[in-house]
């Protein structure tokens, strides 16, 4: 089973360059694959993704997340984000691998698909279907209260988000060295990204998931 991230960028014409959100876009999923047959950015805000391993979707989307808050206009003064992103996460087979990944097909892509058409509709900004009913019924509501969050989170908070996502084993005084702040601020950011409830949710995500990909 693969897992495959649809999503498209929130309001990205207030920006004046698609180049704020693109370039930090395409470095962190030309770690994940290769262009276009892993991933591709489609429609000017659209993208698509590939992970090969389902239990990393999660915390791969809140990078996406991450990286895309902390975009905003180069001479703003304003420390809140200009745009935002919604993904859905599908999770299941890949019966057909295609040069492009918009033209690969599989449940996978069928379920980040019609998962994605949902996403106004339900008010959310990040979404799963999985086969598994019972688990995308509370996995996605963990996902709502998640978003409640990180829709608010500012460039600061999203900055320390994205650090310690990348980096989840590192030390809140490593985490200080990435983004030269001392330990205070980086206690204060964490606390308010809500660093600790946000890794519990992808804890029990990659655990429930697990029991049933055996």
């Amino acid at each position: 089973m693969i897992a495959v991230i649809k999503g498209d960028i929130i309001d990205s014409r207030k920006l004046s360059s698609s180049d704020l959100w693109l370039k930090p876009l395409k470095e962190y999923f030309a770690t994940k694959g290769k262009n276009p047959l892993s991933w591709e950015i489609i429609w000017g805000d659209s993208f698509q993704l590939e992970i090969s391993n389902p239990k990393d979707a999660l915390i791969v989307a809140f990078i996406i997340k991450s990286k895309i808050k902390q975009v905003k206009e180069l001479d703003s003064n304003s420390r809140n984000s200009a745009i935002d992103v919604r993904m859905s996460i599908g999770i299941g087979d890949k019966t057909f691998s295609a040069k492009r990944i918009t033209e690969s097909n599989g449940s996978a892509f069928i379920n980040s698909g019609e998962q994605f058409e949902l996403l106004k509709k339900q008010r959310t900004n990040l979404i799963i279907k999985t086969p598994w009913p019972q688990f995308d019924q509370e996995i996605n509501l963990y996902l709502k209260l998640s978003g409640i969050v990180m829709d608010r989170w500012n460039i600061s908070a999203a900055e320390l988000a994205e650090s310690v996502f990348l980096n989840p084993k590192f030390s809140q005084q490593e985490i200080g060295k990435i983004l030269n702040i001392k330990q205070n601020s980086v206690s204060g950011r964490w606390d308010t990204a809500k660093i600790d409830e946000l890794m519990e949710v992808d804890k029990i995500y990659c655990v429930k998931l697990e029991n049933l990909l055996k």
